[in-house]
């Protein structure tokens, strides 16, 4: 027989205690989690600028796999997030951001975006990039690219440049051309982002709804680029 005191239900301190100590307990968890998420695989970011129009629009909101380039270096045509290499942004461009600390705190805006731009990889390390031939197209290792991505109308440059790409790094550019400086706008300090710069790969864009979509790599762009730029021709 069951006594009295074993029937009885818990004072109602009792259980608001213990009530509350789980719920405590499912917010460290979740923090934790949230926190081990923005650290090592997904991380969000925002667009502060028209650089990358009409692909990525002002204040999209943007999701980046940090775990890609862990596993091996980004493609042609990958839109990754990078630290800022070698002052590009001006102290200016820097101060304008305005940090966010809740939205930091619980991984949907980075702590350090103020210091990081967001760019498409043209080149990878040994590429030859050039502009451009007699159609306007940009050159890798010799082919010419039909870069799908930019708006009817935009010139894939108007500023004339070859350059090979030093291992380990990137060429990367703006799909906005006449409003991006990119790779090609800082030949006279470092035009390349290293390996180790790189944050992130961009894979969806998550707000606001309407622009919702995932972002893939245009791999049909490079089918045609040769691996090196070893034996090409000029053109």
């Amino acid at each position: 027989m069951t006594s009295e005191s074993e029937a009885s239900p818990p004072p109602a301190s009792k259980r608001f205690a213990r009530g509350l100590l789980e719920t405590l307990a499912i917010i460290v968890i979740a923090l934790l989690i949230s926190t081990a998420l923005k650290t090592w695989v997904v991380r969000a970011f925002y667009i502060p600028s028209e650089s990358m129009m009409t692909t990525l629009q002002v204040d999209d909101r943007v999701l980046v796999n940090q775990l890609a380039h862990r596993f091996g270096p980004a493609d042609r045509g990958d839109i990754i997030v990078f630290d800022d290499p070698d002052h590009w942004l001006s102290a200016a461009e820097t101060a304008e951001y305005t940090p966010n600390p809740i939205l930091e705190f619980i991984g949907l805006a980075p702590s350090d975006a103020g210091n990081q731009l967001i760019k498409r990889v043209i080149g990878v390390g040994g590429d030859t990039i050039k502009c451009c031939d007699a159609e306007g197209r940009l050159l890798v290792n010799g082919e010419p690219i039909d870069e799908t991505y930019l708006d009817a109308g935009t010139a894939p440059s108007e500023v004339e440049f070859e350059v090979t790409v030093p291992e380990g790094h990137y060429w990367v550019m703006g799909d906005n051309r006449s409003n991006s400086a990119d790779s090609r706008y800082h030949m006279d300090t470092d035009p390349y982002v290293a390996e180790d710069d790189v944050v992130g790969t961009v894979f969806l864009i998550n707000w606001p709804f309407e622009h919702f979509s995932w972002v893939s790599t245009p791999d049909e762009v490079f089918a045609d680029v040769p691996d090196t730029a070893e034996g090409i021709t000029g053109n």
